[in-house]
């Protein structure tokens, strides 16, 4: 990446009105869930910051983290390539191959010594010196190693590279690991998910372009501003689980009528995550809202959480007893309150009929 041209530079070339980069810097402020004041602040920044050089490391995945970048609808794949961030080396996105492919990274870890941004899908297997997963003749680890030495920051895209992931799941034959288990000494942001959500991606990169640092994280190191709150807390179906109606089957009437999904194995209490906000494809849905429980993919360990479809009372796994036992709790509750509605209901109907008899 040799151009130094600024983005205000380069979005005026291309005929991108201050009116639009506004309204993006307003939508990144929105979803990164700054004040509205924050707004000038990125637009600002970003106007005035360079092409951000990213090396994307893909290790044991199933690219499917890149496929999820390449639905990102704001901002869309090829604005976030060719106007805010120089991406010089992806194994599936890039054009070269071979020798060309390894001398672009070198290149672009050489020229931007110490300000580029190394991000990684997928974990590393370190068993057995790290031969079950290799690249132009290195191991995954020693790519990795090598890539982020000079690196500014890391970030760790899907659920596989942040936590292990589905290769880490029991018995683990490849010794599979985070990245967070190698990377001691770089500031790391994990963006969970299998796979994440395209905009937690390419906000959390405009949100480090515009700033020059990390968001604030949650305790496994996640940006806040998408992993907060549980998917549980913003779930249209919550007034369900308050009430204590849920379904029994996925072709039952309660499911026909959108009640629930706890008893058939939803996570969604113990899962942090923006799906039932931000959801796919632009907005469209969520996992729950097409009909189907959430499995807790943006969890550690949550291939072997106990079973997909056991209620959390039954399945506690890694998420941890006292979560687990919490949401179960609140169904009880939930299912006691509605139980008890429904009698006082009864109660009232019943006066009303004794009522009616006198009259």
């Amino acid at each position: 990446m040799s151009d130094d041209a600024t983005l205000g530079d380069m979005l005026a070339k291309r005929g991108v009105s201050r009116r639009a980069f506004l309204k993006y810097a307003a939508y990144t402020a929105s979803i990164m869930a700054l004040p509205a004041t924050s707004t000038k602040v990125i637009a600002q920044a970003l106007a005035k910051a360079r092409r951000q050089s990213v090396i994307w490391l893909s290790f044991q995945e199933c690219t499917g983290c890149t496929e999820s970048l390449t639905r990102s609808f704001s901002p869309t794949l090829e604005d976030l390539i060719f106007d805010f961030i120089s991406l010089d080396y992806h194994h599936t996105l890039q054009a070269v191959s071979g020798d060309a492919a390894e001398n672009a990274r070198h290149t672009a870890m050489a020229e931007n010594k110490g300000k580029y941004i190394v991000v990684v899908d997928g974990s590393v297997p370190i068993k057995d010196d790290g031969i079950y997963s290799t690249i132009a003749g290195m191991t995954n680890l020693d790519m990795l190693n090598e890539t982020v030495k000079d690196a500014f920051a890391v970030v760790s895209v899907g659920t596989c590279a942040a936590f292990g992931g589905i290769p880490r799941a029991k018995p683990n034959p490849t010794g599979a690991v985070a990245i967070s288990e190698i990377i001691k000494d770089k500031p790391l942001i994990n963006i969970s998910g299998c796979p994440p959500i395209p905009e937690a991606i390419t906000g959390t990169l405009s949100y480090v372009l515009s700033f020059g640092k990390i968001p604030e994280l949650d305790h496994l190191g996640r940006p806040k501003a998408f992993f907060g709150e549980t998917i549980h807390d913003r779930c249209y179906r919550r007034p369900f689980y308050e009430r204590g109606m849920f379904a029994k089957s996925f072709d039952d009437e309660g499911a026909r009528n959108g009640w629930c999904l706890y008893e058939l194995g939803c996570k969604g209490p113990v899962a942090y995550n923006t799906c039932a906000t931000l959801k796919w494809n632009g907005g469209t849905s969520f996992p729950i809202q097409s009909g189907h429980g959430c499995l807790g993919c943006s969890e550690p360990d949550f291939w072997d959480m106990g079973g997909f479809y056991k209620p959390l009372s039954t399945s506690l796994g890694s998420v941890g007893t006292a979560a687990a036992a919490a949401a179960a709790a609140g169904a009880i509750v939930g299912a006691g309150s509605a139980m008890l509605a429904r009698r006082h209901q009864e109660n009232y109907l019943k006066d009303l009929a004794d009522k009616d008899e006198e009259i």
